[in-house]
């Protein structure tokens, strides 16, 4: 998601922070140019991470990480990359040096029959740039997203009703991940029932992840909020969460798309990010296996409605902007520090690339 942020007509806002391009700016001839070197020095000490940045600043300086690539964040980090993305495949050998876990989205589990299951989407594996990932980061695990698709609900009644269905989907996943040179997967079902059949999947996922576990391979668990935008309870909460998390490696917890068209704002404030991860472990003994979701995209509310930002938009639709900054995304940095969590980022490639100083 590569960005020239505010055009005309646009205002731009960020959560806790917002810079707006007035009438007068936009009629302006002059053009902020893209610093393409590298900085001796990250954003921090450049003084670059404030609640009110210059369109022209970020302009200039999204492509100038410092030259010096470390890991600052303690915590575990997994990066997602997508095969639609092709900027994310080289953000992940660059900053592989920050990364713990990258999780391609390349995988889907089909159930064929009874007992018969079959991973689709291998064809995407890249061999070649998992080897460049891993020379970036030789202790990088490499744990594909795994998403239960084209399962009916019959399907799903019939793997959690039987243990002969759930030994062999276990035996599946752990063939193709020798197969493969997997280091584990990134296992995304359980919002597909809709918050129903939680006993049967807590006992699905702990099998899996035990199968995997015993094979020195890695389970994690894509999570959605704790508690929704209404202030509702989520489809996860406290009692799923402390079942499995002696078993779970890590739990990615989709933290983001807070707002939609019907109701436009940030895609995930400070307070309810919080919230989310207080409701799953008021206590800090697991809190280390929640992988704290942040969002690199943006959201677009225009008049036709809400989209994703991929780029530049220049049209006569006044558009209003929810764009990760600096400064928003090292709050929710510090958020994870402060309660000891880990991050997912959705998904390498989008954002802009002095985010990744703040890691």
């Amino acid at each position: 998601m590569r960005a020239t942020l505010f055009l005309c007509h646009a205002v731009a806002c960020c959560w806790l922070g917002s810079a707006t391009l007035s009438k007068t700016d936009a009629k302006k001839s002059h053009k902020a140019e893209a610093e393409t070197s590298l900085a001796e020095v990250s954003v921090l000490e450049r003084g670059l991470v404030v609640s009110d940045p210059h369109w022209k600043d970020i302009v200039k300086e999204e492509k100038r990480h410092c030259a010096q690539i470390k890991k600052t964040f303690q915590g575990p980090v997994l990066g997602y990359v997508t095969p639609w993305n092709s900027h994310g495949y080289d953000i992940a050998k660059l900053f592989g040096s920050k990364l713990t876990s990258v999780s391609p989205v390349w995988l889907q589990l089909r159930r064929r029959g009874p007992e018969i299951f079959d991973v689709t989407g291998i064809h995407d594996h890249d061999p070649g740039w998992v080897k460049a990932v891993r020379k970036a980061n030789k202790k990088v695990r490499m744990v594909p997203r795994l998403l239960f698709d084209g399962w009916s609900y019959q399907d799903y009644m019939s793997v959690l009703g039987s243990e002969d269905e759930i030994e062999e989907l276990g035996g599946e996943l752990v063939d193709v991940a020798k197969t493969e040179g997997f280091d584990g997967f990134t296992l995304e079902l359980w919002s597909q029932l809709g918050g129903n059949k939680r006993k049967e999947l807590v006992h699905l996922v702990k099998h899996v992840c035990e199968t995997l576990k015993a094979k020195r391979l890695d389970c994690i668990l894509v999570i959605p909020p704790a508690v929704t935008s209404t202030g509702q309870q989520g489809m996860f909460g406290r009692e799923e969460f402390e079942q499995l998390a002696p078993t779970v490696d890590g739990f990615s917890l989709m933290t983001y798309d807070y707002s939609n068209g019907a109701r436009p704002g940030p895609s995930s404030p400070l307070p309810w990010v919080r919230d989310c991860v207080l409701q799953l472990a008021p206590n800090t003994e697991w809190r280390q296996k929640i992988l704290l979701g942040l969002n690199l995209y943006g959201l677009d509310f225009a008049g036709q409605g809400t989209e994703p930002i991929l780029g530049a938009r220049n049209n006569a639709v006044k558009h209003v902007v929810y764009y990760p900054s600096l400064k928003s995304m090292h709050m929710r940095i510090s958020l994870a520090k402060e309660l000891g969590t880990g991050l997912s980022l959705w998904e390498l490639g989008q954002g802009l690339d002095y985010f990744y100083d703040l890691l």
